[in-house]
């Protein structure tokens, strides 16, 4: 049996968010990781300049990364166990938020086709 798609019922800013937080912490230039626990560090936030912003190896569309400064987006993966929320100066994705499949990233994560 194929596993359960969004099995923490996550709602769509969330699992936007997620993605977006995804991508950020596979790059230095935004993330640490603690070799210790596993988490992932997101302390270096993007900036968005006109209409989208530059994540890692892709551009993202502003409209999809409003749950970036919502506290209540933090705390809803906090409380799902994904992240540990340190708002609004960093986040911290638990393994378990890095390896959550949330089927976005070919949706909002928007890469050159060449």
């Amino acid at each position: 049996m194929p596993p359960k798609r969004n099995p923490l019922k996550l709602n769509a800013l969330q699992l936007k968010t997620l993605t977006i937080l995804q991508q950020l912490s596979r790059f230095p230039e935004s993330a640490t990781t603690d070799e210790n626990s596993g988490e992932i560090l997101i302390s270096n936030l993007p900036r968005p300049h006109g209409n989208h912003f530059h994540c890692g190896d892709a551009v993202v569309m502003s409209k999809d990364a409003s749950g970036l400064k919502n506290e209540s987006v933090w705390k809803a993966l906090e409380r799902k166990g994904l992240a540990r929320s340190m708002f609004p100066a960093a986040i911290a994705l638990s393994v378990h938020g890095q390896n959550y499949e949330t089927g976005l990233a070919d949706q909002i994560l928007h890469r050159s086709d060449h």
